[in-house]
């Protein structure tokens, strides 16, 4: 057993892997957040057309993280091959239910009475408290509305990121095999493009188009402009998969790396 641990293979693996599901455990959870990339940035909404209709950048906080997580898939596909990939991405699904099943147990548990209104200071003056109550209700109100989220954007996400993740996998594979060793940023970057068109489109249509029942060109404008958003990070982010790269290269030595490189292209 303690070999296991001692083997460069084996604990790098354990670092992407928990890295991997950390980063899209968070991505979840953080997801319930909608904000303006342009007001964050101090810029006024873009307010461009598409289809007819007029769209800004309105994004969920959990982008800030999922490009990280394609940036992973592609390291451990490239290490540990698609079978790797698929192990963590049904592990994963399986923990972010997880995770959405005991959220929705401690939204039903009764709160302890003075936690609900905890957040307001009894020296505080009248006018201020009652302002405090006014934003945010009492604190267990206040924690059902942010973590009760639709059922259709849990179903949403947790099905774009099984297919987005399967079709990075053939994707990265399919352009390896055509180029070899050479373009590692065409086969990370390139898969991470095509996924991430699957992921936009198939959670925003699952969660707007058949949940909320929204006109079907506005789901289209919101996933064309998301995929704006998620295909450009993925081009910024291009130069990251080069250093993490360079890092495991440089942790499991040219040899070792070579070998587990061959043995993942071989492993489906």
């Amino acid at each position: 057993m303690r070999e296991f641990f001692t083997l460069k293979p084996n604990r790098l693996w354990m670092i992407l892997a928990g890295f991997f599901v950390a980063n899209a455990l968070v991505a979840e959870f953080m997801g319930v957040k909608l904000f303006s990339l342009e007001k964050t940035v101090g810029m006024d909404e873009v307010n461009w057309m598409f289809y007819g209709q007029k769209v800004s950048f309105t994004l969920t906080a959990g982008v800030l993280l999922w490009p990280i997580v394609f940036i992973m898939t592609d390291i451990i596909n490239e290490y540990y091959g698609p079978r790797g990939v698929r192990m963590l991405s049904y592990l994963t699904a399986g923990l972010i239910t997880y995770g959405f099943l005991m959220l929705f147990m401690a939204m039903k548990l009764e709160p302890a009475d003075f936690w609900r209104t905890s957040h307001i200071k009894p020296d505080w003056p009248v006018a201020q408290q009652d302002a405090m109550r006014q934003q945010v209700g009492d604190y267990n109100t206040a924690y059902n509305v942010v973590f009760g989220q639709s059922m259709w954007i849990i179903v949403g996400s947790l099905i774009a990121f099984l297919v987005s993740q399967v079709v990075d996998v053939l994707t990265f594979h399919r352009i390896k095999a055509a180029t070899g060793e050479k373009k590692l940023w065409l086969r990370s970057t390139g898969s991470t493009m095509v996924s991430q068109l699957v992921d936009s489109f198939v959670v925003v249509f699952i969660a707007l188009y058949i949940g909320l029942k929204l006109p079907f060109v506005q789901v289209m404008a919101i996933c064309t402009l998301n995929y704006i958003y998620k295909g450009t990070v993925a081009i910024l982010m291009t130069p990251v998969i080069y250093l993490v790269h360079g890092a495991i290269e440089r942790y499991l030595g040219h040899d070792l790396a070579a070998k587990m490189k061959e043995a993942a292209q071989s492993v489906n």
